[in-house]
């Protein structure tokens, strides 16, 4: 029996048509997940809001509509298990991620912070789920000024690594309106993937890393992972305020790293 080829090439272009439509369908479903999240988030049960997410999280790489900065599985794997061989612990997240709100059930008997700065996104989640207190926060910032603010606080004492830096005034990467338990707390964790920065008009991230470094280094040993390290801004602050000796490891666009505090230098790296 001889192998027609030719017969072949119909039954592939099928094989392949089903296959593509197949996957618009799983966008187009999983582009509705928005709506449901609130209503999942918004009762009482935190079961409920807990099996939502973590079907949204597993859905999250396909969503042709979700944010640039939200997780891949491996990703959400590599943060939860930082998390898991931590908890309980003390763990600050800047940008309201689906995935992040599984991680207070990974963090039981911790404490568990997330700062967003989009109201809808808050206003869809219960501010006390699941033992996760979320905050609105404003940031200043904007990924334009990104060169500028970055020449800043390589000039200004006021930008130095002190505790106090966090709230100064005369630092304008400092975010002085952010809850006094952010600035009290000793931090195990912090995660920064918020805001959003997608473009040079919206507030960009430099002042969350910054925070990031100096609130870590008044703790004893705190983990820094900053997501989206692929784009120049995450980087060059990062670099700057986290600094290169202290990475420890990374997965994705996740770099982790280590800082150590206690520590009276007058210098970040």
């Amino acid at each position: 029996m001889k192998f027609n080829v030719r017969k072949l090439i119909p039954v592939l272009v099928v094989i392949l048509a089903c296959a593509s439509i197949l996957r618009l369908l799983r966008i187009v479903i999983s582009s509705t997940s928005s709506s449901s999240l609130s209503q999942a988030c918004g009762t009482t049960s935190p079961l409920a809001c807990t099996a939502f997410l973590a079907k949204a999280s597993r859905n999250s790489t396909s969503t042709a509509s979700s944010r640039a900065s939200s997780l891949t599985a491996k990703e959400f794997q590599f943060v939860s298990k930082i998390v898991k061989h931590r908890a309980p612990c003390n763990l600050l997240i800047f940008g309201l991620e689906s995935q992040y709100l599984i991680l207070s059930s990974v963090n039981a008997g911790g404490t568990t912070i997330i700062l967003e700065d989009t109201s809808s996104k808050v206003r869809a989640v219960s501010t006390e789920f699941n033992g996760t207190r979320i905050y609105l926060v404003k940031y200043h910032t904007l990924g334009k000024q990104a060169y500028n603010l970055l020449e800043h606080a390589r000039n200004n004492t006021a930008c130095g690594p002190s505790p106090e830096a966090s709230q100064s005034f005369k630092c304008q990467l400092a975010i002085t309106s952010l809850p006094q338990e952010v600035y009290q707390t000793k931090w195990d964790i912090i995660v920064v993937d918020g805001p959003n920065g997608n473009s040079p008009e919206d507030p960009g991230r430099m002042a969350a890393i910054y925070t990031a470094g100096v609130i870590a280094r008044a703790g004893k040993s705190t983990d820094v992972l900053v997501h989206d390290v692929n784009r120049t801004i995450e980087k060059w602050f990062s670099w700057e305020f986290l600094c290169e000796e202290n990475l420890i490891s990374s997965k994705g666009k996740f770099w982790n790293f280590r800082i150590q505090g206690q520590s009276n230098s007058t210098k970040f790296c």
